[in-house]
């Protein structure tokens, strides 16, 4: 099967199960927000946030070990690749610890002065994070086998994990509303019970298919491949968790100055905007082992262009469905949700618009990562992930309205980050910042500024409703369809789009009569 063909069938499996999970958890965020109440909802949010944050830490740190395993891939050794699984398995042991001891830790700050919690609810909340220590180290532990499906390019049976988590959690939230106790309670312990449920299944089915998957530390030790894991696990590591660190942090400074109610809308925010980000996270799911793959077969040219399409075609994914969000996000969360908290309007459109301007180099960092010299770009990705805590911490003390927050985001991560991505991609894999700015930036901005034109322009004479929603969305497809094609895609980009059209409708012609 030719590599176009792999990547489009990976991600039709991916958006099967992205539109049967965005469903469930949009009614599950529902039942649980009317379940607990906005101050529940909120001690949850700041509590038990990590447990959110636990997919994106989970995916993160798996990348490390994909990246070694998509890299023999392409090298087509699999006894390397044994030894890569095994040292997997053993260095995401030892992490798990030290991320269990450091939580434990940082519980004791938390809960001493650090936190704005009533104090009628302290226990709770302590319950809460105790279950997401438990919850976070077996996470953790399973990340080699979250490796190997993804550097099999098996999303078939990873889509039909996702969906069977998304019900669960649908089963917790439906549970939280009928039992009687201490709902809060009830709902941080059962989200702390799904992720060892998935993640047992998916452990049970990797041995159970593949053959690398088999635990012999001893017999498949190598300490130059440890090594190199190590010092790469490491700096990837220190990315990735820096980026989690910041994003509770966030959640910390914003509670500390203005109370739980405040982190009741972060959450409506976070819910939004990563459910509205599996639209462009499914495409590099099945994008990001290519260019793995590539790079372990020695073809840098395809590692810059599935690099180039791959933040191309995030960006416009994310904008199609973000552009009617932003603009009727008032109108839509009264429908959505019972009853809006203050501020989550503004805060999910900041949130959108901070994600959406990431997606111009996403692809771009997972070139930097496939290549493998990375320890210079952590440490630099590393003090701008954590550099948003400190300034929003000062902004807010020199009393800044809470929206703050999110400028000081989009700056770091989205401009700054941005431009130490550019730097590093032209540094280690030889990128132009010209072909960069010809294939993706001004295509994605041109698109992005109509788009947003043109709807707003439409609001500005209708009255809000069901009728201008269903006008904002129609007319955000045509354009993003339109624009994509003459202007976003270019020669080859076209030629797999009309490959894929040929593919799917071609079966659909009913043969003529005889």
């Amino acid at each position: 099967m030719s590599t176009a063909r792999r990547v489009i069938k990976n991600t039709g499996f991916l958006y099967a199960k992205m539109g049967i999970t965005i469903f469930i958890s949009l009614y599950t965020t529902r039942l649980i927000l009317n379940a607990l109440g906005a101050s529940d909802f909120g001690i949850f949010n700041i509590v038990g946030g990590a447990i959110a944050m636990l997919g994106f830490l989970n995916a993160a740190m798996a990348g490390a070990t994909q990246r070694f395993m998509s890299y023999s891939e392409g090298e087509g050794d699999r006894e390397k690749q044994r030894k890569i699984f095994n040292i997997s398995v053993l260095l995401h042991f030892l992490i798990s610890l030290i991320v269990g001891i450091a939580l434990l830790i940082a519980g004791w700050f938390f809960f001493n002065g650090l936190l704005n919690i009533a104090p009628d609810r302290k226990y709770a909340a302590k319950i809460v994070y105790g279950s997401l220590i438990i919850s976070t180290m077996f996470t953790v532990m399973t990340v080699p086998y979250d490796a190997v499906l993804n550097a099999r390019e098996n999303m078939r049976y990873y889509a039909m994990v996702g969906i069977i988590e998304s019900v669960l959690k649908l089963l917790a939230a439906v549970a939280v509303v009928y039992l009687i106790g201490d709902k809060l309670v009830l709902y941080g312990i059962f989200m702390a019970c799904v992720p060892l449920i998935t993640m047992m299944i998916m452990r049970v089915y990797c041995h159970r298919k593949y053959e690398e998957c088999v635990i012999a530390p001893k017999r498949y030790w190598n300490k130059k491949l440890m090594k190199q894991m190590t010092g790469f696990a490491g700096w990837s590591f220190l990315s990735s968790a820096s980026s989690i660190i910041s994003q509770y942090g966030m959640g910390i400074v914003l509670n500390h100055f203005f109370g739980t109610i405040l982190n009741a809308a972060q959450g409506i925010a976070n819910q939004i905007s990563g459910q509205l980000m599996t639209f462009s996270q499914t495409a590099l799911k099945a994008l990001n082992p290519v260019i793995a793959k590539s790079e372990g077969n020695g073809h840098r040219e395809m590692v810059i262009r599935a690099s180039f399409a791959g933040s191309k075609f995030s960006f416009i994914l994310f904008s199609l469905f973000s552009v009617p969000f932003i603009v009727e996000a008032d109108y839509i969360l009264k429908v959505w949700l019972a009853h809006v908290p203050a501020w989550a309007v503004l805060f999910c459109r900041l949130q959108l618009l901070r994600i959406l301007s990431e997606q111009l180099t996403i692809s771009i960092n997972s070139g930097i990562y496939a290549q493998g010299d990375i320890k210079i770009f952590s440490q630099l990705k590393g003090i701008l992930n954590i550099l948003p805590v400190i300034l929003t911490a000062l902004f807010f003390y020199l009393r800044f309205p809470p929206y703050m927050l999110y400028i000081v985001w989009i700056f770091c991560w989205s401009i700054l980050g941005g431009m130490v991505a550019l730097f590093f991609a032209h540094k280690n894999l030889g990128m132009s910042y010209e072909r960069y700015m010809r294939a993706v930036f001004i295509p994605c901005v041109l698109l992005n500024v109509v788009a947003f034109a043109c709807t707003l322009f439409l609001i500005s004479f209708l009255a809000e409703g069901l009728f201008r929603l269903s006008l904002v969305v129609a007319i955000s497809v045509v354009l993003h369809g339109v624009l994509g094609w003459f202007v976003g895609a270019d020669r080859s980009e076209k030629q797999i789009a009309i490959q894929l059209y040929k593919t799917l409708f071609g079966k659909l012609k009913l043969k003529p009569a005889r």
